[in-house]
């Protein structure tokens, strides 16, 4: 049980400090907007309800970027009380098949998330509240899958290095 948790511990080779200034600044904003948002509405009874359009994009980074650092400290949520209890092998090939899912699903989002952002620049789409170009909120889902595969990457070749056979 020792080796798994100092393998569930194992730094990162690129250091998180990117991600998490984008979670604390994301963060940041969401609650600056809420807060003038509260103050707004209370003095004046008027809404900034096109700053809702921000906020969930604010709130897509914060998950995307908190999954990226999520990974790459093998914190993501997951059921662990089975497979605690398995042998080494079994352990690797759920580890195995838990990586190529999520490599599958991240890559389809840089795919699909690129195509779209690419069809909103193409076709000048606009936002609703803003009226600013719909691709700049966009064109950051497959950035920010781009980020988790490396960490999903990254995190595997850490296992790899420290497995320590039975």
């Amino acid at each position: 049980m020792k080796r798994e948790t100092d393998q569930r511990h194992a730094s990162p080779r690129v250091p998180l400090a990117i991600e998490k200034a984008i979670i604390a600044g994301a963060l940041a904003l969401i609650c600056l907007i809420s807060f003038a948002n509260v103050l707004v509405r209370y003095f004046t009874d008027f809404s900034f309800a096109f700053t809702e359009e921000i906020s969930v994009f604010m709130l897509v980074i914060l998950a995307f970027f908190g999954s990226a650092v999520a990974f790459a400290r093998d914190e993501q949520i997951r059921i662990s009380f089975f497979l605690e209890r398995m042998p080494t092998r079994v352990r690797w090939a759920a580890t195995l098949t838990t990586l190529i899912a999520n490599l599958t699903i991240f890559a389809l989002v840089v795919w699909f998330g690129g195509r779209f952002a690419y069809e909103e620049w193409l076709f000048d789409a606009t936002t609703p509240g803003l009226g600013i170009p719909a691709w700049w909120y966009s064109i950051w889902l497959p950035i920010a899958a781009l980020v988790i595969i490396a960490r999903l990457i990254g995190r595997f070749q850490r296992q790899v290095r420290q497995q320590v056979p039975d």
